[in-house]
């Protein structure tokens, strides 16, 4: 574990870049932030938006919204991207699900997402807690649309239909980058096993005939060139990917990977043009895009199956 953690941050031979002005920030209601802060704080709750300094909170938490994070605020994988904290995370609190179903509910949440820290030292990964927060959150919120971010798995079939059995209206699994980059950003994970895992829930969910969308995203800015882009979008095509996010990686310390450039506003445009070229009911793509950035605007575009299916 620490020899990897040692190549990230000697990764890092060039100053940062100053950021462009499309990627300056509009700080919200502090107001409205503090009601949000408050409230997780008192149910012993973390959210994503906190731990992976993500740069829209100030927007999302001035609508009151939020991205809750299950498992802790400890992750045991070691991306090259993520302010995360790595290292041995603690028990799972039992208590959790009923916590962020009542934080949804006091938010008066229409659309909510609920992500994760990886936890690979659990035998399903957390799966069974993950279906157990859908379950509380839907029966204490019947018309809140739930939205997943889920992890791998590590490839664990089961463990994925534990959470597909809890019948969320979105699964989100990102792919975070392009192929060729997969070892030096997530030297954990492997690109092909995520693609299965969209496979699989999309594969269930026509199986099943309901309207569970599914959905990735990636950053860019990381050593990708455009053409790569695109090739990833097409394979996320393949597994019947209904919508995909691309934003701008910013790098959230200085031990974390460097960011290579800045990709112009234009050439997200032009992957969002490709992409729903491509069959994609949604695209988001712009310099602050992130996964759960206008989550409930991305699920709103439900519609007949894609023309491209899984093989």
């Amino acid at each position: 574990m620490l020899s990897r953690e040692l190549r990230v941050i000697t990764n890092n031979p060039k100053p940062r870049q100053p950021k462009p002005e499309w990627l300056k920030i509009r700080l919200g209601d502090p107001a409205n932030q503090n009601h949000v802060l408050k409230l997780i704080d008192g149910l012993n709750l973390h959210t994503v938006c906190q731990e992976a300094r993500c740069p829209n909170i100030f927007e999302c938490w001035s609508d009151r919204t939020a991205t809750f994070m299950l498992g802790g605020d400890i992750c045991t994988r070691h991306c090259g991207f993520c302010a995360v904290g790595k290292g041995q995370p603690g028990l799972l609190d039992p208590e959790e699900p009923r916590h962020v179903a009542e934080a949804v509910r006091h938010l008066n949440l229409a659309h909510t997402v609920i992500t994760s820290v990886n936890r690979d030292d659990l035998p399903d990964g957390g799966a069974a807690h993950w279906a157990e927060t859908v379950r509380q959150v839907r029966a204490l919120n019947p018309e809140c649309k739930i939205e997943v971010l889920i992890p791998d798995f590590n490839g664990d079939e089961a463990a994925l239909d534990t959470v597909l059995d809890a019948r969320p209206d979105v699964l989100n699994h990102n792919t975070e980058t392009i192929a060729r980059l997969y070892r030096r950003v997530r030297p954990d994970a492997g690109y092909e096993q995520s693609l299965t895992l969209l496979k699989r829930a999309a594969r269930r969910r026509e199986l099943e005939q309901r309207g569970m969308l599914t959905k990735s995203g990636i950053m860019v800015g990381l050593g990708e060139r455009f053409d790569e882009v695109v090739e990833l979008m097409k394979h996320l095509r393949s597994v019947s990917c209904d919508i995909m996010t691309i934003g701008q990686y910013l790098q959230p310390y200085e031990k974390r990977l460097p960011v290579e450039r800045y990709v112009t506003p234009a050439e997200f445009t032009s992957w969002r043009d490709i992409g729903m070229s491509l069959g994609f009911k949604h695209v988001e793509s712009s310099p602050l895009t992130r996964s759960s950035y206008h989550a409930r605007e991305q699920a709103e575009v439900r519609s007949e199956p894609l023309a491209a299916g899984i093989q």
